[in-house]
């Protein structure tokens, strides 16, 4: 082989791993962060779980900036969501608790999105994220159907762990209408996201 056929083959192998390395990093890096709006209603699933829970609904983080975006940190997010996709078996809060709209952790193996996204939430925080970073989300699906998802705000952007795939997306990658999320400096207080429309599921007024 001539010096110039193999130089030719190494420029094709570089922009080959050129694209391949590419394909792989867009993720962790292509989201844009969310724009919020003013105070907002509180889900009723989570007006009752702070009622059982107040603990929970009180925090207020002191350190607000993005979570930094790294390798390690999309490892974690990426496998804290497989896991807890796999460990939690779908099962609604009619056939769970006998009605709708009950929020809580999965300890017993079952749950609805609102219960995988507790569940993330509570497993990355004990990691050492703030829970300004960590934010149950209220969605629409593209069927009109009410979801829940969990945000995490990072310096690259905002991204989506979702019970319905274990992939992360940027969260305007996700084809979902965004509706209301929790505040980044009270976890008992909701905020609307821009364009949001009518909330699919009960809110406290």
């Amino acid at each position: 082989m001539t010096s110039s056929a193999m130089t030719r083959i190494l420029r094709l192998c570089a922009v080959a791993g050129l694209a391949i390395s590419a394909h792989w990093a867009v993720p962790a890096w292509a989201a844009g962060a969310m724009a919020t709006g003013g105070l907002t209603s509180q889900p009723i699933g989570h007006y009752d779980f702070c009622k059982s829970q107040p603990s929970e609904c009180n925090i207020r983080p002191v350190n607000l900036e993005p979570a930094k975006m790294t390798d390690g940190l999309w490892r974690r997010l990426t496998g804290v969501s497989a896991k807890v996709n796999a460990a939690v078996k779908p099962l609604s809060d009619l056939d769970h608790y006998g009605k709708d709209e009950v929020w809580a952790y999965p300890d017993d193996g079952y749950g609805d999105c609102e219960d995988y996204v507790l569940e993330k939430r509570r497993e990355l925080y004990r990691m050492g994220m703030s829970l300004a970073d960590l934010l149950i989300t209220v969605v629409r699906k593209p069927d009109g159907e009410g979801h829940s998802v969990l945000t995490v705000r990072t310096d690259k952007g905002d991204y989506v762990l979702d019970n319905l795939t274990d992939k992360i997306k940027a969260w305007d990658a996700t084809g979902y209408r965004f509706l209301k999320r929790q505040a980044i400096d009270n976890t008992g207080r909701w905020v609307s996201i821009r364009d949001g429309q009518a909330v699919l599921v009960g809110s406290v007024q």
